[in-house]
């Protein structure tokens, strides 16, 4: 079975699109619809269904998908561990990252890691803490960058500092008049929150969970998987986010939101993890010290 194909399927399947999917892979349309189809003849199975828009995966389509991730990602670490033989540190590097870390504080130290080993390409999915640490297991990412108070099982976390998370809100906004934001306080004003898997999300249900032994749930006025999508809503003026601090600085300074301490301070672990019992490469255990030491040294 050609190493292309699967590669094509995994594309495909990954941007549930044919058009992404060949923009990704540098190919034509024609020439992606081609490989899939002689991927389905020869399995003498229906991988895609083609009448869900986006692109669906069969129950077939969902088993090869998991073995494609994993042929995909063995092939990958052989070409590491050959090239490591040569004393080079070269090949891909799949990192994950939750959003807060990863649209701000990640890109200019992933740039500073590819300036020391031009050798190296980066991959970065962003995405949060749940979904990261499903992805290391399934080696969808090498190593992930997370914040989340509870562990996941499957992986290795390695503790990279800590950030404060604090309550956002438009500058008209009642809570914006406090200087410090208790769980009490929140009880009466709409909360625009994270998905669920979010691990500032989880951090503030137990910070509200916790206060003064009664359990505080303000409305959820919004649900959204895109950290933009509540800060905007936030700005706005629908209600009130509690987010990492970095994720939430540049709109702080522009003015467009206003930021309020919690009381008490909440502070969110933040965690290299890696996939327990897998051959870690130089490349990623190289990575993992890099961060390790310059992390702390850029957040607040």
């Amino acid at each position: 079975m050609g190493d292309r194909r699967l590669q094509v399927f995994h594309a495909v399947a990954r941007h549930r699109n044919f058009t992404r999917a060949a923009q990704a892979l540098f190919m034509s349309q024609s020439a992606v619809t081609f490989q899939i189809r002689q991927l389905e003849d020869e399995l003498n199975v229906r991988l895609l269904d083609r009448g869900q828009n986006p692109i669906g995966l069969t129950p077939a389509g969902e088993i090869a998908l998991s073995y494609a991730e994993r042929i995909l990602a063995l092939g990958s670490e052989m070409e590491t561990r050959l090239a490591e033989m040569t004393g080079e540190m070269r090949g891909t590097l799949r990192v994950g990252a939750v959003p807060g870390l990863g649209e701000t504080v990640l890109p200019p130290l992933l740039a500073e890691f590819s300036a020391l080993y031009p050798r190296v390409s980066v991959a970065l999915t962003v995405a949060n803490s749940s979904i990261l640490a499903a992805q290391v297991v399934d080696q969808g990412c090498d190593v992930a960058l997370i914040q989340a108070t509870a562990p996941y099982s499957g992986v290795i976390a390695e503790s990279c500092g800590d950030e404060e998370l604090q309550l956002v809100c438009a500058p008209d906004h009642p809570l914006a008049r406090l200087k410090e934001v208790g769980a009490r306080n929140l009880r009466d004003h709409t909360y625009l929150a994270r998905e669920l898997g979010s691990g500032g999300r989880a951090a503030l249900e137990e910070f509200l969970s916790a206060s003064a032994g009664e359990s505080v749930h303000p409305r959820i006025g919004l649900e959204a998987d895109s950290l933009e999508a509540v800060l905007s809503a936030a700005a706005a003026g629908g209600g009130f986010a509690v987010v990492p601090r970095l994720a939430a600085e540049r709109r702080v300074q522009l003015g467009s939101l206003c930021a309020v301490p919690l009381k008490p301070r909440l502070r969110l672990p933040i965690n290299l993890i890696y996939p327990e019992d897998r051959f870690r490469s130089r490349l990623v255990s190289g990575f993992g010290e890099f961060l390790r030491r310059r992390l702390p040294e850029v957040l607040p």
